[in-house]
């Protein structure tokens, strides 16, 4: 299963009907997440902006992005926006990965610095 964080930011509806009577979201979203074969790890409030985070297992990204769009439809968020987490395990492979590969990678205007080639006269 791939670890994925979840940012919400509820819109001022759903913040208003929350205020007259909350219910028990990280439920509701477990329940959402459970659909897809995921789960949910935890689920917080930021204090400053109220944004909404998760943190949930899911099989691949479809179902990170079904769960965007499920959530994302109803008009109670006005942004979801979801990443995919990385263990220090998957940290240390993708670096192992990116040195073997590097190579194979030219930076964008490099070919405007490149020194011209020496030919002979």
């Amino acid at each position: 299963m791939r670890k994925y964080m979840f940012t919400g930011v509820y819109s001022s509806a759903s913040w208003a009907r929350l205020v007259q009577g909350s219910d028990d979201r990280a439920t509701a979203f477990g329940t959402l997440l459970r659909s897809l074969g995921g789960s949910l790890d935890a689920i917080y409030w930021t204090a400053g902006n109220g944004e909404v985070r998760a943190i949930a297992e899911l099989p691949d990204a479809l179902a990170a992005k079904a769960v965007v769009t499920a959530t994302v439809k109803t008009g109670a968020f006005s942004t979801v926006e979801v990443e995919e987490l990385l263990s220090e395990d998957q940290l240390r492979d993708t670096l192992v990965l990116a040195r073997s590969v590097g190579a194979f990678y030219e930076p964008p205007g490099a070919s405007a610095v490149r020194p011209a080639p020496v030919t002979g006269d």
